[in-house]
């Protein structure tokens, strides 16, 4: 009998809940799959015979030997921290093998304690292999609540915003505690986010990443305060800046759509660049 390791933050899913998932990735016969944290196996043995090949990336040694022991045709098995690791290289070894557009999918079902992380890396993923297609990942429901947020929600913010610089994001499948061995004290949810980007475009993207940063560590605040310090830092005027961008200081970090931030992030870089009067 195999245990859940918790520091891993296992939770492994029942076979029949396994084989929804695998066919809730609509896989194609040419399709190269990676997926992050195989576990058992219970969704990459479904999925192996109907794609083209897969690269899986297991932290658990044990549970990573057992997988290469099987042999399966077309399955690599990689193991290490998708988070620490090596892995750039790795799937840029893996991807140089394969078909010439280096098109690939995603799929896991993630250790909820890391998965706002690895969407991270996900959307990294994205800007470094543009051929990444989609991402179909098992989440704790409040994380897939946020990334589906919309604005002056509780549950709209960091996530939200920065998620849909990448990826349009839709739930899938949501799953009861009863459907992991052992079961979580949580609900889940099965998102997919497919890989585009944002119209209108976000001419400054890591801009954007920081001020939404620092905007929502006080939601509640008004932009004007919540961005002050950070504008000094830079030497900037808020009033000037956020004027710029058509931006009522006073509104909440909580209430501005991407556009919104991406029109702060452009006025912000304009200033920056604009010579000092003295």
């Amino acid at each position: 009998m195999i245990r859940a390791r918790k520091r891993f933050g296992q939770h492994f899913l029942e076979p029949v809940w396994a084989a929804r998932v695998a066919e809730a990735c609509q896989p194609q016969p040419d399709d190269q799959m990676v997926e992050i944290g195989p576990g058992t196996g219970a969704i990459t043995l479904p999925l192996v015979p109907r794609v083209g090949r897969l690269l899986a990336f297991e932290v658990d040694r044990d549970l990573a030997a057992r997988l290469v022991a099987r042999q399966v045709p077309g399955l690599t098995v990689h193991t290490g921290d998708v988070l620490e690791d090596d892995v750039d290289a790795v799937l840029d070894g893996w991807l140089a093998a394969g078909r010439a557009d280096r098109a690939f999918r995603v799929v896991g079902n993630l250790p909820y304690n890391i998965s706002s992380p690895i969407l991270y890396m996900l959307a990294r993923w994205w800007r470094r292999w543009p051929g990444l297609v989609d991402a179909t990942v098992m989440l704790q429901a409040d994380v897939a609540d946020r990334l589906v947020a919309k604005p002056s929600t509780g549950e709209y913010g960091v996530l939200t915003l920065l998620a849909s610089m990448s990826a349009e994001v839709t739930r899938v499948l949501d799953l009861p505690p009863g459907a992991f061995r052992p079961q979580p004290k949580v609900r889940s949810t099965l998102v997919r986010l497919r890989f585009r980007a944002p119209e209108p475009p976000v001419p400054h993207p890591e801009v954007v990443d920081r001020l939404v940063r620092v905007a929502f560590t006080q939601r509640r605040k008004t932009l004007a305060n919540t961005l002050k310090a950070v504008a000094g830092a830079d030497g900037l005027e808020i009033g000037a800046v956020l004027s710029a961008a058509g931006l009522d200081g006073r509104r909440r970090p909580e209430t501005l759509h991407l556009v919104e931030y991406s029109a702060l992030a452009d006025a912000w870089v304009a200033a920056r660049r604009a010579p000092s009067v003295l």
